[in-house]
């Protein structure tokens, strides 16, 4: 068996014409539906992207005890299990965090790996002497006016210096990379190649040719990095912002042709997988927000595209699928389709089996922790947003303790202490590391919002909250039953079974 997987960052999947899209025109995203099942119901798990990553890898779902942070040792990772195994598999990706303290454990469970520099604020290339005052003329003063070189979001600025040309953008030698690999190896058997990219994430930094499609008449500094919150005033910048963003989009279809092409030149379609989706959605002012992360998880965030070729299921090509699937379901799926037997600790269901035999109503959860949490049925959403949540008491279980970016500081592990309540850690015990608002300022940013029901067949763009008690009583439920089934902490019991 060989697969291939493409995954993208913050692809919002109503910006595609798979999903009915008329903004603009996503040709490659079209082709690859006619070659796939394209599932219409397909959301997150934990957000956002080391978490939703960790999902993807280890088929279970971190939100209810873990916020932003590596694999664990207890973790099942899909490509750690399929080298032990003898399929091979292969990395190849610009996403920064994967180097950053808080992603460190994640590329390392490959067989190998390639890392390509300059997206976002990778620390890429030196710059001792940076031109801060060139810099605040060039970008717009909602990016610039507080960043000094200390800064990490200056590294993104300096490493543009050095992307002059299209086949310098880091997208783009990803995918030339994946090509390169699938040149040698088509014919080889046992493989599994995973091609990430970083775009379409903010900053909105794409090739001349794709902005020029959106954007003829650039009026001056660059803005191109939202900041996360409500939505601007200034429509112009509103404009500009998802002008960019869509040249981002046409960039990926653009890269994803590439590997069409090839598939469709050696008819790969015969004898290799080929599965695409994203980590997560993106607001791009929908709702009146913009970004992700401190609004509700509207389905801009959280209802995510996903296309499926298998080459068993050939006679299913171009067709849809109705299914309720969740990232936490494509790391049972790989393992299936390797002949893998997939551990007892794995909550996702493998894709392959959900077609064959789907029958049961089924329910997802999904959210990031220390907020609510969501929940769809497939027909509804609804956002559950316990009272006096800040008043609660709340804990991360971890025996790798990094944020993002750092260690956890001495000041939160002071008052950690030795956990043994959980079975999915294999006899490990975990440290249990207190909330602590000083560190962790954006934890509960979106503690103010509130519950909310919608019927998203009805109401897809979720713009109507419905108030129907039996429907809520019954999400309610099952959000119970759900975390008390992936044994959540007594406390995060606490915070939702008792309302």
């Amino acid at each position: 068996m060989k697969t291939v997987f493409l995954l993208f960052d913050s692809l919002n999947l109503r910006v595609l014409e798979n999903y009915g899209s008329k903004i603009f025109e996503t040709p490659n995203f079209k082709r690859l539906g006619k070659k796939t099942i394209k599932f219409n119901n397909h959301f997150v798990g934990s957000m956002p992207c080391m978490p939703a990553r960790r999902d993807l890898q280890s088929g279970r779902l971190s939100f209810l005890h873990r916020g932003w942070g590596p694999l664990e040792p207890f973790d099942n990772s899909f490509p750690e299990i399929m080298k032990k195994n003898k399929v091979y598999s292969h990395l190849i990706s610009d996403h920064y965090h994967y180097f950053e303290d808080g992603g460190s454990t994640y590329h390392t469970r490959y067989n190998s790996f390639e890392f390509i520099r300059g997206q976002e604020r990778d620390p890429w290339k030196p710059m001792l002497d940076p031109p801060i005052e060139r810099f605040r003329e060039i970008y717009h003063n909602l990016e610039m006016q507080k960043i000094e070189s200390t800064d990490p979001k200056y590294a993104y600025p300096s490493n543009r210096e050095f992307i002059l040309e299209e086949k310098d953008f880091p997208s783009v030698k990803c995918f030339n990379s994946g090509l390169d690999f699938l040149n040698k190896y088509k014919d080889s058997e046992n493989w599994f190649l995973q091609i990430e990219t970083f775009d379409p994430h903010e900053p909105f930094f794409a090739p001349e040719r794709f902005i020029n499609k959106f954007n003829k008449n650039l009026r001056g500094p660059i803005i191109d990095w939202p900041h996360y919150g409500k939505s601007f005033k200034d429509s112009e910048i509103t404009d500009e912002l998802r002008s960019n963003y869509f040249a981002l989009v046409s960039l990926c279809d653009f890269l994803l042709g590439s590997i069409l092409d090839f598939f469709d030149k050696f008819d790969l379609w015969n004898d290799t997988a080929l599965v695409l989706t994203t980590d997560h959605g993106f607001m791009l002012g929908e709702h009146d927000w913009w970004g992700k992360g401190v609004m509700p998880l509207f389905n801009e965030i959280a209802h995510i595209p996903l296309f499926f070729h298998h080459p068993d299921l050939r006679h299913l090509q171009g067709t849809e699928s109705n299914i309720l699937t969740q990232n936490i379901d494509l790391m049972p799926t790989f393992l299936e389709m390797h002949n893998l037997e997939i551990p007892r600790e794995v909550q996702g269901k493998s894709i392959l089996k959900s077609l064959s035999s789907y029958s049961e109503k089924n329910y997802s959860i999904y959210g990031y922790w220390g907020s609510g949490i969501n929940i769809t049925d497939g027909n509804h959403t609804f956002f559950w947003y316990p009272e006096n949540d800040e008043k609660k008491e709340l804990n991360q279980y971890t025996l790798m303790p990094t944020n993002m970016r750092s260690f956890f500081s001495a000041e939160e592990l002071k008052g950690s202490k030795l956990s043994h309540e959980f079975k999915f850690t294999k006899g490990m015990p975990v440290l249990k590391v207190p909330y602590t608002k000083k560190y962790n300022k954006n934890i509960m940013s979106n503690i103010n919002n509130k519950s909310l029901l919608f019927n998203i067949v009805d109401d897809p763009a979720q713009l109507n909250p419905i108030m129907n008690e039996k429907k809520i009583l019954e999400m309610k439920s099952e959000i119970i039953h759900k975390i008390e089934s992936l044994e959540a902490p007594k406390e995060m019991l606490d915070r939702f079974k008792f309302q």
